[in-house]
């Protein structure tokens, strides 16, 4: 494990002390303007993700949720991003499907990813070029061929997303072609699921740097393709994503193009 890791090991180590501190124990709960609640576990979590990242990488620049970007990163530069809490909603309200998620980009290219789900004892890693794991062993998307034999997943923001008419008649179309479509209310964690072969894609818009940078490393490192909604190769400040595997992805990609050109077959 080079350094780069174990940094972020050990970050996620600190944030999971924290939000398992506050699990069922909350005091303070506000509302940020469209983009959902916020906690005072989500807040302590980033300080002490980013006291670890800048203890061991100085010179690094970060990126969290809560406090935004520290200083704009030049094409050399560390760029650690990070979402303390991923999944508040489903935090606050005591759902134990919630996560940590630190992603490191260097220029375009994103370099390691570490997503951290405490009340599962489940901690996802994947560098670049050297595949992705969960707990030590190595993972990879499904091999599922047909649409009607997979699982997807996506999520809304309501908040946000200015055609939620048409995200939802996508998502009825999904309800007919598969076996099923969850919602599990955490991006990053549904990218893992995606990674892991549980779910064979995932589609979703509005979304952030810190929700997907690290879930988007674990995709493609277990063998899967990210794109967002007109195919290009996915980087994270797009804010739109559709994940899957090789033979999934496409297909979700074609009937999301549709819909979103105005189309319904």
């Amino acid at each position: 494990m080079n350094d780069r890791l174990k940094a972020a090991f050990e970050a996620a180590d600190r944030g999971r002390e924290i939000l398992i501190k506050y699990f069922g124990h909350l005091n303070q709960v506000s509302h940020k303007d469209r983009a959902g609640l916020v906690s005072e576990a989500d807040i302590e979590s980033e300080k002490v993700i980013a006291a670890v990242l800048k203890k061991h990488f100085p010179n690094s620049r970060f990126h969290g949720e809560e406090s935004g970007l520290d200083q704009k990163p030049s094409p050399t530069d560390l760029l650690w991003i990070v979402d303390p809490l991923d999944g508040t909603t489903n935090y606050v309200h005591e759902l134990p499907i919630f996560c940590i998620s630190i992603g490191l980009k260097i220029g375009n290219e994103l370099e390691a990813a570490v997503v951290d789900v405490p009340m599962l004892n489940a901690r996802y890693h994947a560098t670049k070029g050297d595949g992705a794991f969960l707990n030590d062993k190595r993972i990879k998307v499904a091999d599922r061929l047909s649409l009607k034999d997979s699982l997807l997943a996506t999520g809304f923001n309501v908040h946000a997303s200015d055609d939620l008419k048409k995200q939802l008649e996508i998502f009825e179309h999904f309800i007919f072609k598969t076996r099923g479509i969850r919602r599990a209310g955490a991006a990053a964690y549904d990218l893992c699921l995606v990674a892991q072969g549980s779910f064979d894609g995932f589609w979703e818009k509005n979304l952030s740097p810190w929700d997907t940078a690290a879930g988007t490393l674990l995709v493609r490192e277990a063998g899967g393709v990210v794109t967002n909604y007109t195919g290009a190769f996915y980087d994270p400040n797009m804010d739109d994503i559709i994940a899957g595997s090789k033979a999934i992805q496409p297909l979700v990609l074609e009937i999301v193009q549709k819909f979103q050109l105005g189309g319904n077959n």
